[in-house]
């Protein structure tokens, strides 16, 4: 049982990175009917920012400390960060310590600055193209930006820790009443799940108690009968893709201590995502959220050793198989509109 806890736990965390990219691909699928495959590179991008606020608060220079002596006798250099001069070396080092948390300021705006250049610049062209012309040109728009991050930040991954108030692991089985030392988990999972509760809570908010949100909303159900009341729904739609780029961002940004940020995480996670879109139904927000946490859930569970034994390979595969066994029997997937997908 406490294996079983586990998993499910690495399932939530796991399906938090997943719903929170679905989500924001069913924002631009639902809003302006574009199929997104840049959407992962926006996580990409979103990690990155995390990485360049990190290395920008460590900028340093090179100072002579007269108490530090070399093996010769001088005074040794070292290297000090700007911060540490300007606010001390504890806050200092404190700030430089929650450069993760920090990067979500940091990322807000640039991320949606990104997705509103994405949109006016490239997506509108193709609003009333056939999805596989906005599938190929937003795939290639993926790659020109993975590689553009390999050109600037290398192909190897870049380590960016969580704050040390959150580094270590805590003994989740006794809050359960479980034995100690049962299940040891991370506090900066933990946090990624509730990050991912707080932003999702946080988009459904929008959406559903604030004029524009209404708005939005309404121009998702009958986009003309909306532009006919004399509101600019293009407008409206355009900042939406700002937010849905800020969601895919900020979901990278507090991944980064989770795994390393390199060029292709992007690509690693938009195949499933879109699997999870699909599953949850095509412009369906609960419908997104609900499946990425359910598939996240089932793909951490089929990776258990004995399941494994039981079905070599399970873990995977079984995200494709549950996507193959809904779609089967039921096009729209879980929570899609009536009619979608079932022509």
């Amino acid at each position: 049982m406490d294996a079983i806890i586990l998993q499910i736990l690495n399932g939530l965390d796991k399906g938090s990175a997943y719903a929170l990219i679905a989500l924001g691909l069913t924002l631009i699928f639902g809003t302006l009917g574009v199929v997104n495959f840049a959407h992962g590179a926006l996580f990409m991008l979103g990690a990155f920012c995390a990485v360049t606020l990190s290395r920008i608060l460590s900028l340093s220079h090179v100072v002579i400390d007269e108490s530090r002596k070399d093996f010769l006798g001088n005074p040794m250099k070292v290297e000090v960060p700007y911060l540490h001069e300007w606010f001390g070396p504890e806050v200092g080092a404190t700030i430089i310590d929650w450069s993760v948390p920090l990067s979500i300021l940091f990322a807000i705006p640039v991320m949606i600055l990104i997705g509103v250049i994405m949109e006016r610049g490239l997506i509108k062209h193709f609003y009333k193209r056939p999805h596989a012309d906005q599938i190929l040109v937003t795939f290639g728009l993926a790659i020109v930006l993975q590689e553009i991050i390999k050109y600037y930040y290398g192909a190897n991954p870049i380590p960016t820790p969580a704050p040390e108030a959150f580094a270590g692991s805590f003994d989740f089985g006794v809050l359960i009443g479980f034995d100690a030392n049962s299940i040891i988990y991370p506090y900066w999972r933990l946090v990624y799940f509730g990050f991912a509760m707080v932003l999702v809570a946080a988009v459904f908010s929008f959406l559903q108690f604030t004029t524009f949100g209404m708005v939005v909303r309404a121009g998702m159900a009958d986009r003309e009968t909306v532009g006919l009341l004399g509101i600019n729904i293009d407008k409206r739609f355009t900042i939406m893709f700002g937010i849905a780029a800020a969601v895919a961002g900020l979901a990278g940004v507090m991944y980064t201590p989770i795994n390393p940020p390199n060029y292709h995480m992007g690509m690693d996670f938009l195949v499933l995502s879109f699997v999870v879109v699909v599953v949850g139904g095509m412009g369906s927000l609960g419908g997104a959220v609900a499946a990425g946490f359910l598939l996240g859930v089932l793909e951490s569970l089929a990776s258990m050793g004995w399941v494994i034994d039981l079905v070599p390979g399970i873990n995977q595969i079984i995200i494709y198989l549950v996507a193959i066994v809904i779609l089967l029997t039921r096009p729209r997937g879980l929570m899609g509109r009536k009619g979608v997908m079932e022509e």
